[in-house]
């Protein structure tokens, strides 16, 4: 079977991360870190992020009651902002424009949210190497 590859406005080149909402973001935490063994990587606000092989799960508090409780899938991009723009001009919605979600010792990270036609979000992210 061979790959069809298309001319699409992005090109979406591997799953970067999954989200999920937790409703006790200190005892999740505890949950994936001690239990689990996941290697607990950072905290941003109210999310608390692992890595778990390729793909970096994020814990997050729902910003509204969820129900039931949501997942999102992230997907990694070489350029954000590119690709905001293409999938504007497309007529993708927007739930957030790019914005930096978390600064690192040698790159930023970037995330945008979409909703596909079947009103999932979707998490679009980039990790930028700083000037």
């Amino acid at each position: 079977m061979q790959a069809e590859r298309t001319a699409a406005a992005v090109h979406i080149r591997e799953l970067g991360q999954v989200a999920l909402t937790v409703r006790d973001l200190a005892r999740a935490k505890r949950f994936y870190r001690d239990l689990l063994g996941m290697t607990f990587l950072f905290d941003a606000g109210t999310m608390a992020f692992f890595q778990c092989g390729a793909v970096r799960l994020m814990l997050g508090l729902a910003e509204k009651p969820v129900t039931p409780a949501g997942t999102i899938l992230y997907f990694k991009l070489d350029d954000i902002h590119a690709a905001h723009t293409s999938l504007l001009t497309e007529g993708v919605t927007f739930l957030q424009a790019p914005h930096l979600v978390a600064k690192m010792p040698d790159h930023d990270v970037w995330m945008a949210f979409i909703e596909d036609t079947e009103g999932n979000t979707l998490g679009l992210m980039s990790e930028l190497a700083r000037a």
